[in-house]
């Protein structure tokens, strides 16, 4: 007796969709194909011999290629991790524009490079 009344009946749900939006139909253009772009490997080009804390000045050893001004340059280290522009160089306090291999540079730098840091064109 007690059974049947606690017994539920069954709810009916009707479910109803939402009416499709029409897409605009757009006519369909072929896509342009182009060659990848290939990404230049930065290029050792010396490595770091001392640094000036005061000044802010790093000197480098070039061994490598060249240096010239505006070349994007990345040092890179056991610590350091930076990439800046050569926006100026020095060899024995006169400025330059270019630097050859076995000369060493000096240029100022953002932020603290060590001995040994290796350096790369971009």
């Amino acid at each position: 007796m007690f059974l049947g009344l606690f017994k539920r009946k069954a709810r009916v749900v009707k479910v109803t969709r939402r009416p499709k939006k029409e897409k605009s139909k757009k006519p369909k253009t072929k896509k342009k194909i182009t060659a990848p772009r290939k990404k230049k490997m930065p290029q050792l080009v010396g490595r770091v011999t001392h640094y000036f804390p005061h000044v802010k000045a790093g000197v480098i050893l070039v061994t490598e290629g060249k240096i010239s001004l505006g070349d994007k340059l990345q040092i890179k280290g056991h610590t350091t991790d930076l990439k800046q522009k050569v926006a100026s160089m020095q060899i024995n306090n006169a400025p330059i524009k270019v630097a050859k291999p076995g000369q060493e540079i000096g240029f100022l730098v953002k932020s603290r490079v060590r001995h040994n840091d290796l350096v790369y064109k971009l």
